[in-house]
C-alpha cells in the first residue's frame, strides 16, 4: 500500500481539499490506488458512482459534485469527449488522467481543446500497480507511456534479460525485488516461473507488453504479446492501426485483430463502428484503408474490414480484442471443414 501510494502522489496530485473521481470498477486492484488507499492517504475525496455508463451522465455528475480530478480509460474518454463537453461547467476540474488502455492520440487532443486540460497517461497491472506515470510537473510525450514510477527500475529488454538501446523494441519489463509486486500467482508456480527471466543484472519480471524507450527515457507501447499481429513475415502492432482509424471522420470506434489467413498466416482485420451519418460500404472500406496506408505504413493496412454497430467491451468499457479474434479462428475453422469438404 505505501508503494503503490506512490501514483497517487505523483501522477493523480492528489492533494487535501481534491474530490477524485476514478470510474475503475472496486474490483480493479487498481481502486486501491485511485478509489481508495492513494486518495484517502493524500486527505483528498473519492466520489463513486455505482450506476451504467452513459456519457452525458459522467458530466453531469463531473459537474454536479465539482470532481477536480478525472480518471478514466481511453474508451470512455472517447466517448465523453463527445457528449457535449462544452454545454457543462468543468471549471473544477484540473487533472484527467487515463490508464488501463492505450489512449488514442486524437482523444487526448479534443480533450484538451475542449477542456483546456492535458490527459496525463500511466501504465500498469493487476500484479505492478501503477510502474510507469506521465507527471504533471514535467513536458509529455505525445503517446508516451511515461517514465518510472520513483523507486521502480523498468527498461526494454531482449530474450535474455539484457537492456535494449533506445528505439529498439523488446520486452516491457521490471527489475526485481520491488515492493509494488505481487507475490505470485495462487497455486500456480509454473505460470509465476514463466513471467521472470534471469539477466545480467538480475531477475526481470516480463509484463506481456511490447515497447520501446526513446533517448530520454520516456516508454512507448507496442502493443500486448497475445496481440502482436504476425503477417507475411512483419509483425504489426494493433493499437498503430487503430490510432490511425480514429483519426478518420467517419470512424467512431474500432478495434484491431490478427484474422487467420492462409498465405498470409494472419491478416489484419478492423472491426469498426461509424459515426451517424455514414454508411459502411465497399467506398469508406477503400478509403478508410488508403487513409491506414497513408499514416503508418502500406503493410499495416487492414486488408479486411467489418462494419459493427458496438464492440465487444467489459463491464468497464474496455474493448475485448480476444472475443474479436476468437471469432475469427471460428470462422477461419469453418471455413477449413468446408474447403475440406468441398475437396473430398
Amino acid at each position: 500500500l505505501y508503494a503503490g501510494r506512490n501514483s497517487a502522489l505523483y501522477w493523480l496530485d492528489l492533494r487535501p481539499g481534491d474530490i477524485m473521481w476514478c470510474t475503475a470498477d472496486v474490483g480493479w486492484s487498481k481502486a486501491g490506488t485511485s478509489i481508495l488507499f492513494g486518495p484517502w492517504s493524500c486527505g483528498a475525496t473519492t466520489f463513486f458512482y455505482d450506476g451504467p455508463f452513459d456519457p452525458k451522465e459522467r458530466l453531469r455528475l463531473l459537474e454536479k459534485h465539482k470532481v477536480s480530478v478525472y480518471c478514466a480509460p481511453g474508451t470512455e474518454l472517447f466517448r465523453v469527449v463527445d457528449a457535449g463537453v462544452e454545454a457543462h461547467d468543468l471549471s473544477a476540474l484540473r487533472h484527467t488522467v487515463s490508464s488501463g488502455e492505450t489512449l488514442n492520440s486524437a482523444v487526448a487532443e479534443r480533450w484538451q481543446a475542449k477542456t483546456g486540460i492535458a490527459i496525463l497517461e500511466a501504465y500498469g497491472q493487476t500484479e505492478t500497480l501503477m510502474t510507469l506515470l506521465n507527471y504533471p510537473c514535467q513536458a509529455t510525450r505525445m503517446g508516451s507511456m511515461g517514465l518510472p514510477s520513483p523507486g521502480l527500475e523498468l527498461d526494454v529488454i531482449d530474450a535474455e534479460g539484457r537492456r535494449l538501446p533506445a528505439g529498439a523494441e523488446g520486452d516491457i519489463a521490471i527489475l526485481t525485488p520491488n515492493p509494488q509486486m505481487m507475490l505470485g500467482y495462487l497455486d500456480d508456480e509454473a505460470r509465476t516461473a514463466e513471467c521472470y527471466v534471469e539477466g545480467p543484472e538480475g531477475r526481470w519480471f516480463i509484463t506481456g507488453d511490447l515497447g520501446m524507450r526513446d533517448e530520454d527515457g520516456y516508454f512507448f507501447h507496442r502493443g500486448r504479446r497475445d496481440d502482436v499481429i504476425n503477417s507475411a513475415g512483419y509483425r504489426i502492432g494493433p493499437s498503430e492501426v487503430e490510432n490511425a482509424l480514429l483519426e478518420h471522420p467517419s470512424v467512431q470506434e474500432c478495434a484491431v485483430v490478427g484474422a487467420p489467413d492462409r498465405e498470409r498466416g494472419e491478416i489484419v482485420k478492423a472491426f469498426v463502428v461509424l459515426r451517424p451519418g455514414f454508411s459502411g460500404d465497399a467506398a469508406l472500406m477503400r478509403a478508410l484503408q488508403d487513409h491506414v496506408k497513408a499514416v503508418t505504413a502500406p503493410y499495416k493496412y487492414p486488408r479486411a474490414v467489418e462494419f459493427l454497430s458496438e464492440l465487444p467491451k467489459t463491464m468497464t468499457g474496455k474493448i475485448q480484442r480476444r472475443v474479436l479474434r476468437d471469432i475469427e479462428k471460428d470462422r477461419a475453422a469453418s471455413a477449413g471443414k468446408r474447403h475440406t469438404a468441398r475437396a473430398v
